[in-house]
């Protein structure tokens, strides 16, 4: 028993370097009870908020179509929003099973308490809102089974003319019961999928991200995947 608490103590450290070493994105705060989640991104709150397009393929050399996301908290919510340039939007719907996601055009949020990433949380979202949600632990133990805390998700998407915008509301009580909101900071990756072709019932896999996972192949199930959402 005594040697386990060393092992423990690393973990917890080599977490808080996770944390303290890795980029940031800094969500601002607005008054509570304003934001409204239309899915077009159009409340005026928006334009207070921190524009990030530092989206890229990590594993190509092509650049990669426009991706924006920006990021606000009120106390009660952390809202999302996902602006996304694409001219051929793919959606699969057969048995509208939630997994059908994983066929289609989509944005991603995974989040973890700490760097062993044992659990971590996973919300891949397409173009008409429909959610693949999902509890995981390193290395690509994934329960598909698992649901986001019921009422504490909501997700309204738009299409737009070269694209779709995703907006996102997730409850900060939820983020608080699953772990993952400590000392105002979310350890988050960004991710998004965008399929070229599909083709019974196969798609084309193109992988984009706000950071450069350390993996010689696409990979966002890794600690070098995720930065750091600080709540300002």
């Amino acid at each position: 028993m005594r040697s386990s608490v060393p092992i423990v103590l690393m973990a917890i450290f080599f977490g808080s370097m996770q944390f303290a070493s890795a980029q940031t994105y800094f969500v601002k705060r607005v008054p509570g009870n304003k934001m409204k989640i239309t899915g077009k991104g159009d409340s005026p709150d928006w334009n207070k908020a921190n524009q990030l397009t530092d989206f890229s393929f990590p594993w190509e050399v092509e650049k990669a179509p426009v991706t924006s996301f920006a990021a606000l908290w009120d106390g009660d919510w952390l809202y999302c929003l996902y602006q996304v340039k694409d001219d051929s939007v793919i959606t699969l719907v057969n048995k509208n099973d939630k997994l059908e996601v994983g066929a289609c055009d989509r944005v991603e949020i995974f989040m973890t308490p700490d760097s062993t990433m044992t659990p971590y949380y996973c919300l891949e979202m397409d173009a008409t809102g429909r959610v693949l949600d999902y509890r995981a632990s390193y290395y690509r133990k994934m329960d598909y089974s698992w649901k986001w805390p019921n009422e504490q998700l909501i997700i309204k998407t738009s299409a737009i003319k070269d694209g779709y915008i995703v907006e996102v509301a997730i409850s900060i009580q939820s983020l608080k019961e699953l772990g993952l909101l400590r000392n105002n900071r979310i350890l988050a990756g960004l991710f998004r999928a965008e399929r070229n072709n599909l083709r019974e019932g196969k798609a084309g896999l193109r992988w984009i991200s706000w950071l450069k996972p350390n993996s010689a192949k696409p990979d966002f199930h890794i600690p070098s995947a995720f930065g750091v959402l600080v709540l300002e």
